[in-house]
């Protein structure tokens, strides 16, 4: 089970936002790649402590997992950060630098990867029967997405060669220019800020070091997935030209609907039709469930719209919060074309509730004969 994104960063459920980010500074200090190098419980518990900093520095994410906890942000569509560059990235927009500014760093793997260029995400559609949704499963998903070329191994360069530091800006990927007591940066025009240059280009991929291929991929479906949420797999979207960062893959996930089943969120509702005598009496019946049919209790005397609410007979909550409930809601069927015989058992039966044929009712002794009947019941 998800471990709280309070406690991860050790506040109160109460703590403001400048609480929250000093929390978060202290923690990813602590665990920061550059101060735990060829570490991997470091690498994962930054990545832990990085989600739960997204999540709750975020009023709309906040709100969403106080109510729902981990479920919330993800049905909201935040799935967690797959690496480290992706923290990288989106805290440097966050704090108005890049990470390794922010924590003091002067260099290493930190700025080194944010610098990367990163692909283009990808996205593709799968679909899912109500069973696997709720049980979980694995998936295969078939994409089309640039990946390094075989032949030169993604340098972009022929085989034999290598690229080589770009001569005007000697492999800096920016030129300087002065403009009388300024020095200005800029983009360097040769190499286009890759900061190398390919003298002779592989001829399979014309020195773009990446190529389109199909990729099958193996998805890990969890227990409990619903209508419309994304799974992301990290890395595996296209790869930028010349190497770098892949984007990602995300999974849209579509269920399809059960012939008698609906759900909302994690539980089911179904109605079930009951006839006039097994109203009446009571018995046993079969009603449908998510692995087929079940067998359940009528008691006498059910009413048409009553409710029968099965405990954990639902979805499992993403958060893992137990399942969900199925919630059956019975009909009465009122018989039509009724044969003779059946005609004069009905009248027997309306004559022995004091109903004759002839006779009409009001409203107000319809109700008093009702309220009557509930006393006896009580009794």
């Amino acid at each position: 089970m998800p471990q709280d994104y309070y406690e991860l960063l050790g506040v109160s459920r109460s703590a403001d936002a400048t609480e929250i980010k000093q929390a978060y500074r202290k923690a990813a200090l602590k665990y920061h790649p550059d101060r735990n190098p060829d570490n991997p419980e470091a690498e994962e518990m930054f990545k832990e402590i990085s989600n739960a900093f997204q999540v709750l520095h975020d009023a709309e994410k906040r709100e969403l997992y106080d109510r729902y906890g981990h479920e919330g942000p993800q049905r909201a569509g935040f799935g967690g950060f797959s690496n480290v560059q992706d923290i990288f990235s989106s805290f440097g927009d966050i704090f108005g630098g890049d990470l390794g500014d922010l924590f003091g760093f002067g260099g290493g793997r930190g700025r080194g990867r944010s610098r990367q260029p990163r692909g283009a995400d990808l996205e593709v559609e799968l679909q899912l029967d109500l069973q696997d949704a709720v049980e979980g499963c694995r998936k295969e998903v078939e994409v089309d997405r640039l990946a390094p070329c075989a032949a030169c191994e993604g340098s972009g360069a022929k085989a034999g060669t290598k690229p080589v530091a770009c001569p005007s800006c000697g492999g800096k990927g920016q030129v300087m220019h002065s403009q009388g007591f300024f020095v200005i940066s800029s983009t360097c025009p040769s190499c286009r800020g890759e900061g190398t240059t390919i003298a002779d280009p592989c001829e399979d991929c014309r020195g773009q070091g990446a190529q389109p291929e199909k990729d099958t991929f193996e998805v890990t479906i969890p227990a409990g997935v619903d209508e419309g949420q994304s799974l992301r797999l990290g890395g595996k979207g296209n790869l930028p030209p010349r190497g770098g960062i892949p984007g990602d893959l995300y999974v849209n996930l579509h269920v399809e609907q059960h012939e008698y089943l609906k759900r909302d969120g994690a539980d089911f509702y179904c109605e079930v039709p009951l006839s006039f005598p097994r109203a009446t009496l009571g018995g046993r019946i079969k009603i449908p469930v998510l692995k087929g049919e079940e067998e359940i209790d009528v008691k006498a005397g059910t009413q048409p719209g009553e409710l029968l609410v099965m405990r954990g007979a639902g979805a499992p909550r993403l958060d893992g919060r137990g399942r969900g409930d199925q919630i059956v809601q019975f009909t009465v069927e009122v018989p039509k074309g009724l044969g003779n015989r059946a005609k004069e058992l009905m009248r027997e039966l309306a004559e022995e509730l004091g109903e004759a044929e002839d006779y009409k009712p009001s409203f107000f002794e319809r109700l008093g004969k009702k309220k009557a009947a509930r006393g006896r019941r009580k009794s």
